[in-house]
C-alpha cells in the first residue's frame, strides 16, 4: 500500500470509530536513493557529495531514509543530520577513499586524551548534536586501508563513524571493516542503541572497535564487537571541553574479542565518574590484556557495575581492577575510586593471550585487584561461582614477588609475574571470593594473596594446590581477613598464612538500593536526575510538609536482604538545599519513626548519615523514609554493620 493511501486509510477508519492499522515509523519514512543525486557505486569514483545532498533532502523532508543500494561507494567525509536513517542495502559497501578527508578541528583540550579521541571531522562520517540518526541495513563499512590507526595526515582520516553530543541514535545490521583507530567513536551521546552490530578484525587497519565515551542511556545487544585494540570500551575523556556522568548502560547476548589488548574495558581515559552498568550473556573469544578490565586513572568513581553469566577464553588476564594517579585531566584531580561491582557466573578456560606480542607481554597474568598506597580499591567487590582454569606452570620462588606500584600506567604487563596464581590483591577493601579455580600445569604459587587491605574473604572457595605450594591463602598486612567453607581440590582445608593480619571479627554486612527502587506511595514521586545515582531520586511533590509526626503515606519502603545479624548504620544520598527543606521521617520495618533533621545542608548530592542505628536479625528486611519538608531529595541508601564503612569513601 503507498504511503498516502495508507494515511487516508487510517484516518478513515478513526473517524469510523475502527481500529487503525499499525503504522511502523520506519516504512512511514520517505526513501532517498543515493543513485537518484548522482552516486555511481563503481567502487573508484568519489560518491560523498551525492550521499551528502541525499542526506541533507532527507533531514529536510523533515526525516527520511537515505538508501545505498547494493553497489561499492568510495567517499570522503559524509556529514550526518538529524533525522536521518542511512539504510545500507545487502551487497552495498561504503568505502574510505585515500584522501580529501575533512580535516581534524582544532581543540584547546588536546593535551587531556590522545590525538584520536580529541579531533572527530577526521572521519569518514561525523556527526554532532544531531538526534534521531540511524545506521542501519546489512551492508558494510569498509576503511579500505584508508583509515589510519594513527594520527593521520593532511586529507586522512583515522575514524570510520563519529558521533559528538547526539540523542536517539542507533547502530543496527552492520558490519564495520578496518575502522581505522576507531570503528565507532561516540563521545556525550544519549539514548543509543546497538544491534547486531559487528565489527570485524584484519591484519591491517583497525584498532578500537566501539568507544563509548561520556555515554548515557546505552544498550549493546546481540553483536560481536572485535578489534586488535580495545573492542569493546568504556571512557570519559575530556575532548568535549566537560564530562558527563556514564551511566545506564546494559549489555548482553554479545560476543567481544580484542587480539592484542582488552575486550571489555573501563579506561583509560577516565574524567568523569561511571555507575550503573550491567553486562549479561557476554562471551569473551580473546584479550591480549584483560577479558574485564576496570581501571580509573584521572580520579573517575567506577561503582555499580555488575557482570552475569560471563564466558572468557583465550584472555591474558581474566580480571584486571586498578586505581592508579595519572591525573590527565583538568585540575590533576587524585585517585578516584572503584567499588560495588558483582562478578557472577563465569567460566574461563584457556586463559592465554591470543596473540604474544611485544606490546602484551608474558602469555599469561593473575587476576588482579588494586589500589593506590592511600587510596584502596572497593568497597563491594564481590566474585560470586566464578570458575577459571589458569595455565599455571609457576615456580613457588615467584611467590615471594612484590610488584611495583606504577601508579601512572596501566597494562597488567606492568606488574610482572604475580606472586599468586588465581587472585592477586593489594590495597583494597571489602573483597569476596567465591568459585573454582584450577591450573592446568603444576603451579607452586598460592591461590590468593591479599597484602595491605582489609575486609577480605575467601568463601566457598575450591583452589588447586600445587605440589610445591607452601601455603594456599596469604594475608599480609590485612585487618579483617576469613576464610570460610573453602577447600583444596582433594577436599583438605585450605593452608592460611597471616603475616601482621587479624581475622574478620564478626561478618558485618555493607548493602546498597536505591530510594526509587522501593515502593513509593504518593504525594512522595520518582523524579528524574542525571546526576542521580541511575539518573533518579525520590521526593514529596510541592507543598507537603509533615513536621509534627510521620504522614500515613508518602513513603519509600526500601527492601534489603541482611545476610547476618548485627547492628546497621544507615546512610543516605540526598540533597538538602536549606534549613528548611532537610528533614525526613525513617524507620526500620514496623518501629517506631525517627525525625531525620538538620541534614547537611548541600545544593548537590552528598551521603549523609542518620543519627541512629537498627539492630536487624539476617533475612528480609526494610527502612522507610517518609517526607518531613517538601525539599528534601533522596536518592541512595547504604546500610552497614561494618564500623569502617564509608559510603562516600
Amino acid at each position: 500500500m503507498k504511503p498516502l493511501a495508507r494515511a487516508l486509510l487510517v484516518c478513515a477508519l478513526a473517524l469510523l470509530g475502527a481500529a487503525p492499522l499499525p503504522v511502523n515509523p520506519a516504512h512511514a519514512l520517505a526513501e532517498f536513493n543515493v543513485r537518484d543525486y548522482g552516486a555511481t557505486g563503481n567502487g573508484s569514483t568519489n560518491d560523498d557529495d551525492a550521499i551528502d545532498r541525499a542526506i541533507n533532502a532527507a533531514s529536510a523532508a523533515p526525516g527520511g531514509t537515505v538508501v545505498l543500494p547494493s553497489g561499492r561507494y568510495r567517499a570522503r567525509t559524509i556529514h550526518l543530520k538529524s533525522n536521518v536513517t542511512i539504510r545500507l542495502d545487502s551487497g552495498a559497501t561504503l568505502l574510505a577513499a585515500s584522501s580529501g578527508m575533512d580535516a581534524a578541528e582544532s581543540n584547546p583540550n588536546d593535551d587531556y586524551q590522545d590525538y584520536g579521541h580529541s579531533h572527530f571531522h577526521n572521519s569518514l562520517m561525523w556527526g554532532s548534536g544531531i538526534t534521531g540518526f540511524h545506521l542501519t541495513g546489512t551492508g558494510t563499512i569498509d576503511g579500505d586501508g584508508n583509515l589510519i590507526t594513527g594520527n593521520p595526515s593532511s586529507g586522512q582520516a583515522d575514524k570510520a563513524l563519529t558521533l559528538t553530543e547526539c540523542s536517539n541514535v542507533s547502530l543496527e545490521g552492520v558490519t564495520f571493516r578496518r575502522g581505522g583507530h576507531f570503528a565507532a567513536l561516540i563521545n556525550g551521546c544519549h539514548d543509543v542503541t546497538v544491534d547486531n552490530l559487528k565489527t570485524i578484525n584484519s591484519s591491517s587497519g583497525v584498532r578500537d572497535g566501539i568507544n563509548l565515551i561520556n555515554s548515557w542511556n546505552v544498550t549493546v545487544t546481540n553483536s560481536r564487537i572485535e578489534a586488535s585494540d580495545d573492542a569493546l570500551v568504556f571512557k570519559s575523556d575530556y575532548a568535549l571541553g566537560h564530562t558527563y556522568t556514564s551511566q545506564n548502560v546494559r549489555v548482553r547476548d554479545t560476543t567481544v574479542y580484542s587480539h592484542e589488548n582488552n575486550a571489555l574495558q573501563f579506561g583509560s581515559e577516565t574524567c568523569g565518574s561511571f555507575r550503573d552498568f550491567r553486562f549479561d550473556n557476554i562471551t569473551v573469544l580473546g584479550a591480549g590484556k584483560a577479558g574485564i578490565g576496570i581501571v580509573s586513572m584521572d580520579g573517575a568513581i567506577i561503582e555499580d557495575v555488575h557482570y552475569d553469566n560471563v564466558t572468557l577464553t583465550k584472555t591474558t588476564s581474566p580480571f584486571f581492577f586498578k586505581i592508579g594517579e595519572r591525573k590527565r585531566c583538568p585540575g590533576s584531580p587524585p585517585a578516584g575510586r572503584i567499588r560495588n561491582i558483582t562478578i557472577s557466573n563465569v567460566t574461563g578456560t584457556d586463559l592465554t593471550a591470543p596473540v604474544v606480542t611485544g606490546t602484551v607481554g608474558a602469555s599469561d597474568y593473575t587476576s588482579t585487584l588494586t589500589g593506590t598506597p592511600s587510596v584502596d580499591l572497593g568497597p563491594g567487590i564481590t566474585f560470586q561461582n566464578v570458575d577459571l582454569t589458569v595455565p599455571g606452570g609457576h615456580p613457588a620462588s615467584e611467590a615471594t614477588r612484590v610488584p611495583g606500584e606504577f601508579l601512572t600506567t596501566y597494562p597488567p604487563r606492568d606488574y610482572g609475574a604475580r606472586p599468586s596464581y588465581g587472585y592477586w590483591i593489594r590495597h583494597a577493601t571489602g573483597i569476596t571470593l567465591n568459585g573454582e579455580t584450577r591450573f592446568e600445569d603444576n603451579d607452586n604459587r598460592p591461590y590468593a594473596i591479599a597484602d595491605d587491605a582489609s575486609d577480605v574473604r575467601v568463601d566457598g572457595v575450591v583452589a588447586q594446590r600445587g605440589s610445591g605450594s607452601a601455603y594456599d591463602v596469604g594475608f599480609s598486612g590485612v585487618s579483617g581477613y576469613a576464610v570460610r567453607d573453602s577447600a583444596d581440590t582433594s577436599g583438605g582445608a585450605l593452608r592460611v598464612r597471616a603475616t601482621n593480619s587479624t581475622p574478620v571479627p564478626g561478618t558485618p554486612d555493607s548493602l546498597y538500593a536505591e530510594a526509587e527502587a522501593g515502593t513509593v506511595t504518593a504525594p512522595m514521586q520518582t523524579a528524574a536526575d542525571q546526576a542521580a545515582s541511575g539518573g533518579s531520586y525520590v521526593t514529596v511533590a510541592a507543598g507537603n510538609n509533615s513536621k509534627s509526626s510521620a504522614p500515613s503515606t508518602g513513603w519509600t519502603t526500601i527492601p534489603f536482604t541482611v545476610e547476618h545479624d548485627g547492628t546497621f548504620a544507615v546512610w543516605a544520598r540526598v540533597i538538602a538545599a536549606n534549613d528548611g527543606d532537610d528533614s525526613f521521617w525513617v524507620r526500620s520495618g514496623t518501629g517506631s519513626w525517627t525525625n531525620w533533621n538538620n541534614i547537611p545542608i548541600g545544593a548537590s548530592w552528598h551521603w549523609a548519615k542518620l543519627p541512629v542505628t537498627y539492630d536487624l536479625a539476617a533475612g528480609a528486611r526494610t527502612i522507610t523514609f517518609a517526607y518531613r519538608e517538601d525539599g528534601a531529595r533522596l536518592d541512595r541508601v547504604a546500610i552497614s554493620s561494618d564500623p569502617a564503612f564509608d559510603p562516600g569513601s
